[in-house]
């Protein structure tokens, strides 16, 4: 057992932030060595998960560090073990896989800096237009004013009046008011936002959400501790065509995707083209 004292005297070294560094340069900044091979303090504190105790981290990092060699034996004694030909074979799936991901890696960048820059608002426009029964609401959009307040918050009946108003003077009052006294304040008349998101927010449970909002411009609830006041300045229910302002990030990637495949292929070619015209493509015939 006495790697074990060992290994719990270097967890508590980590732990306690200890610098002591070996004589032996390769060794420096290693919490263990097997072999050639060796696991760095570094590693390991960026494995830690967060938010352990002292006692929770102890008992995680010796476990860490005990499957981190048995990791390494077992990959050792494979490596004994395996014939050539498995070897070969393994090395070409690496080879390969790599060769893919630096391929896909390289085509999204691609994607990303030259396809994504060239599509146009108005082309975003036309698209929504063509597909707009794409585009269908599987849930309620407002647009309005949010405020949840703690009960004993000064004036409360006053911003209760404010609330209700879109004028410049009664918001600027909420806004200096929810300095200092609001939870949450979320001013969206110029943008939708999700209904049944919000609502998650407010202790409130509606069932018929298309009758509840033809029907309430403004919605007032409590709890125990705050006061929940929604104004609702516009909507458009569950089953209706989002408007566009909405669902123009959605068109982008759906524009995108669409080009996509094309972009891709036309890069392929033209790259083909110009290393055959080139002369970097040399055909041997038979």
């Amino acid at each position: 057992m006495r790697w074990l004292v060992g290994l719990s005297l270097c967890v508590m070294c980590i732990m306690g932030g200890c610098s002591r560094q070996s004589s032996v340069s390769d060794t420096q900044g290693l919490v263990v060595k097997l072999h050639d091979r060796g696991l760095s303090r570094e590693s390991l504190l960026q494995a830690l998960p967060k938010r352990l105790s002292s006692a929770d981290s102890l008992i995680w990092t010796e476990s860490y560090l005990k499957q981190w060699i048995k990791d390494e034996l077992v990959y050792d004694v494979a490596q004994r073990n395996m014939d050539d030909e498995t070897k070969a074979e393994i090395d070409r799936l690496v080879d390969s896989y790599r060769r893919s991901l630096i391929r896909y890696r390289y085509q999204e960048q691609l994607v990303k800096e030259r396809l994504s820059a060239n599509i146009t608002e108005a082309e975003k426009e036309a698209f929504y237009t063509e597909n707009r029964e794409e585009f269908v609401l599987d849930h309620s959009l407002i647009k309005g004013l949010f405020l949840k307040v703690p009960l004993g918050a000064p004036n409360l009946s006053e911003v209760k009046r404010w609330y209700r108003s879109k004028s410049e003077d009664s918001i600027e009052k909420i806004e200096k008011y929810s300095v200092q006294n609001a939870v949450v304040y979320e001013y969206f008349y110029d943008k939708w936002v999700d209904f049944d998101e919000l609502m998650l927010n407010i202790p409130q449970t509606v069932t018929d959400e298309a009758a509840f909002l033809r029907t309430h411009a403004y919605l007032e609830a409590a709890d125990s501790s705050f006061c929940y006041l929604l104004n609702i300045d516009e909507f458009i229910p569950k089953g209706e065509i989002a408007p566009y302002e909405y669902v123009a990030p959605q068109v982008f990637e759906m524009l995108v995707n669409q080009r996509k495949v094309k972009f891709l292929k036309d890069f392929e070619e033209e790259l083909y083209d110009d290393a055959v015209r080139a002369g970097d493509v040399v055909f041997f015939p038979e």
